[in-house]
């Protein structure tokens, strides 16, 4: 197994899944954007890793431009060195169009997260060579206004589906990059690390989610998370 099978696993068992309302709007970057996604699983995956840090999905600034996992446009383009092409969604929303690495919008969370990793690593290869970042679900959920649904608000139903699919592919990536610790970027990929990895050999916590919507990932979210690491046995 390696990332491009995983990947055409992930992206095959994902393409004859439907979402009811009030989603309207599905992409798949790793459809659209996927030569991003096989440059930074190519040049930064390719090997086991100590520790692997899982977040929820992409953001409409994000990964959802740049196939990139948390990929803000500038760091993914300038720190990692990633500028691919990038294709558009089968149906693209009118108010959250798809623009690569032309687009001008900062996604927060990206930001904070390489940005940390960018002031404390200084090269991208430093800090991938004990670190790699996935995203447990590739979809990114819209409604008819364009807002962002994520797919811990889908019903049962729903989320049987996506879980199976997407539970899957985190196994498979646990056993190719074989870490040692796994933490969750939030409570919701926490959870899922949870189901995942019952009875296997990695230990797992939990880092703050750096998103704007989380009142305490405003104030010094690189402290915290800092001594969340270092809590779990991280030396940096």
């Amino acid at each position: 197994m390696n990332f491009t099978s995983l990947t055409d696993d992930l992206v095959r068992a994902l393409a004859g899944l439907r979402f009811a309302e009030p989603i309207t709007h599905v992409y798949n970057p790793l459809e659209y954007a996927r030569s991003a996604w096989d440059e930074y699983t190519r040049r930064f995956g390719a090997s086991p890793r100590e520790i692997l840090w899982l977040g929820m999905n992409p953001g409409p600034w994000g990964m959802a431009q740049t196939g990139v996992p948390f990929g803000e446009v500038a760091l993914v383009r300038d720190w990692m060195g990633i500028n691919t092409p990038v294709d558009k969604p089968r149906v693209e929303h009118p108010k959250r169009p798809i623009e690569g690495f032309s687009c001008a919008r900062s996604e927060v969370s990206g930001r904070r997260l390489w940005g940390w990793a960018k002031n404390r690593f200084n090269k991208p290869e430093a800090f991938f060579k004990r670190f790699f970042v996935a995203n447990y679900c590739p979809l990114v959920f819209m409604e008819a206004s364009g807002r962002n649904f994520t797919p811990d608000k889908l019903p049962a139903r729903e989320k049987e589906r996506l879980f199976e699919a997407c539970d899957a592919a985190l196994e498979a990536t646990i056993e190719l990059l074989k870490p040692k610790l796994a933490f969750g970027v939030g409570g919701f990929a926490f959870a899922r690390l949870e189901a995942v990895c019952a009875g296997r050999d990695v230990k797992l916590g939990q880092l703050l989610h750096p998103s704007p919507a989380n009142p305490k990932a405003n104030k010094d979210w690189e402290g915290t998370i800092e001594r969340q690491l270092a809590e779990a046995g991280v030396v940096l």
